[in-house]
């Protein structure tokens, strides 16, 4: 099974809401159908604050990971968050998610990218290995901390 990443386009749309939505229904996360529709398909149409990428083939994809960007002067440029990775539970410890946080990090490195992060249920130890083998550290001193607006 390969984890290939694919840049999501519009038509790509109707076959990533179902794998969001499953997402967020297994991460316990309130969201519509609207919801969801607003958060990924701006994305796919070139704005510039993100992208979605398929995992696996575009016409029977096995996940998708968000990508969103930022500027950051402690890592001296544009920096990026990931903000969800799902891969379908059928095709899960296979290393897919492995392989997608070792070649994400290569080619948004090779765009100029200058750090990748990513949030972590401090519960979720699995994810947290997970992590760990792929060379995302911890940042000890901080905290994620949002306000909603």
């Amino acid at each position: 099974m390969s984890a290939a990443l694919h840049l999501a386009r519009q038509e790509h749309l109707e076959k990533l809401l179902p794998m969001v939505a499953a997402f967020h229904a297994e991460e316990g996360l309130e969201s519509s159908e609207e919801h969801r529709r607003a958060g990924i398909e701006p994305l796919l149409e070139g704005i510039p604050y993100g992208a979605v990428y398929i995992i696996g083939p575009t016409r029977a994809p096995i996940g998708y990971v968000v990508v969103t960007f930022g500027w950051s002067v402690e890592f001296g440029g544009m920096d990026a968050f990931i903000d969800e990775l799902y891969i379908r539970p059928p095709v899960r410890g296979r290393g897919i998610a492995s392989e997608v946080l070792i070649e994400l990090p290569k080619t948004l490195g090779e765009a100029g990218i200058k750090a990748l992060h990513l949030e972590v249920d401090r519960g979720n130890e699995t994810a947290q290995r997970l992590y760990l083998r792929c060379r995302f550290q911890p940042r000890d001193n901080y905290m994620l901390m949002t306000k909603l607006l």
